[in-house]
């Protein structure tokens, strides 16, 4: 049972993890990997608009997706944008990110080995790790524009759609913490982090939600 505190503390760290860009054209859409098949939806649906014309999926399996996609996070999106009707001349697949870091690297890389260039990027993920991966893109890409995206849906909906209340509050939790000491390691760009949210963040730790938390050193 998910207290009632705990839920609205969800609700401050969602709030905050969203960056709140407005959708617009970029040289490529980025997908980055993760066990929710809708960001591959929301990439096909910008692109779909003319928001870039180019998408480039990217991941391999973590402990969450290796059961349910096999072949690796990439490989899923790219079936899934090619159910929608996007031509397979528009996909990029980078199979071998593990993380957010290396999902940004290592779609640089594909870009730059095929001579793509790149002026603006709008970054696609999960509602709740937007804040995250802006600020891992700009650590490692400072070059380019990020612009930010994801589905737009409330914490509950999110939560009606993966069908785990734990796995989304456990994975809030671990974006969160990110933030607050991957800048630390060089891994992202510093972000403010209102002192509601730090709260938060720690009274969700105290009830347990602690699964996706890293060691810290």
């Amino acid at each position: 049972m998910i207290s009632v505190q705990a839920w609205s503390d969800a609700q401050r760290l969602w709030e905050f993890q969203q960056m709140h860009h407005e959708p617009k054209p970029c040289s490529v859409g980025i997908g980055l990997g993760s066990h929710d098949l809708g960001v591959a939806d929301v990439t096909v649906s910008l692109y779909q608009r003319g928001m870039f014309p180019l998408i480039v999926f990217t991941g391999a399996t973590s402990r969450t997706t290796r059961d349910r996609m096999p072949r690796g996070e990439a490989e899923h999106y790219r079936d899934r944008a090619l159910e929608l009707d996007v031509p397979a001349s528009a996909i990029l697949v980078e199979p071998r990110a593990r993380n957010t870091g290396e999902n940004i690297k290592f779609a640089r890389t594909l870009l730059e080995e095929r001579s793509i260039e790149v002026s603006s990027v709008l970054l696609v993920s999960k509602p709740y790790e937007e804040r995250r991966a802006y600020a891992t893109a700009r650590k490692l890409w400072p070059a380019v524009d990020i612009v930010s995206a994801s589905a737009p849906m409330t914490l509950s909906e999110y939560v009606d759609s993966i069908k785990d209340p734990r796995l989304v509050l456990d994975m809030l939790v671990g974006a969160q913490q990110r933030l607050l000491i991957y800048p630390d390691q060089g891994f992202m760009t510093r972000q403010k982090v209102p002192d509601s949210v730090a709260a938060a963040y720690k009274r969700l730790c105290a009830e347990g939600f602690t699964s996706r938390l890293v060691p810290e050193t």
